[in-house]
């Protein structure tokens, strides 16, 4: 990487222990930063999933930009029936969440917007997952398991999750846990880092 290695810093605007480990895998140094924006205010300016996601990305890596950064702002929403589902927080609301996502497809988006050498870079990956039926006590028990709280949709796909699906249509799975790597190492790339996975 040379002299860029040295000039410009990565700063991941998130404190997401998922989007941390992911980017970890790439085999990058980093920073993680807070992003210093009012991200619940900054949600009522958005009247779809889609620019919800792709502009709180934005706003993100902006909030920390610098001349000698490359900063790095992700955001992820689950659209269903019109809807956008966060985290449930409680033991109670996920298994509420995955009783109404049963049987039914549900949209993820994940969006990522990478801010550096005077640029921006943005994208978003649309994933659309089938859930398969399951008795409130099964799905007690897997929130017990996977206790995915604070996880938008109330399952962690990359531990017990994946389980929950009958069909998963993705152009990058990576997506579905926080960041998008395959989109997102290549941007890191043409900016002159060196991703390999670890």
């Amino acid at each position: 990487m040379g002299e860029k290695e040295i000039m410009h810093r990565i700063v991941l605007a998130s404190e997401s222990v998922y989007r941390k480990a992911q980017l970890l895998s790439l085999g990058l140094s980093f920073d993680t930063k807070k992003p210093l924006i009012d991200e619940e205010l900054e949600k009522l300016k958005f009247h779809s999933p889609l620019a919800m996601a792709t502009g709180l990305a934005k706003l993100k890596a902006l909030s920390l930009k610098r001349e000698d950064w490359v900063v790095i702002g992700g955001d992820q929403l689950i659209s269903f029936e019109g809807k956008i589902l966060g985290k449930p927080k409680t033991f109670e609301k996920a298994v509420e969440q995955l009783l109404s996502l049963q049987n039914k497809t549900h949209e993820i988006l994940t969006a990522i917007a990478v801010v550096g050498d005077g640029q921006i870079f943005e994208h978003v990956d649309q994933t659309k997952l089938t859930m398969k039926a399951f008795s409130k006590k099964e799905i007690e028990d897997y929130v017990s398991l996977d206790q995915p709280l604070d996880c938008a949709g109330a399952y962690k796909f990359e531990k017990n999750g994946h389980a929950l699906f009958s069909h998963v249509e993705s152009e990058d799975l990576s997506s579905i846990v926080g960041l998008p790597l395959i989109k997102l190492s290549r941007i890191l790339q043409n900016l002159g880092y060196d991703c390999k996975k670890n």
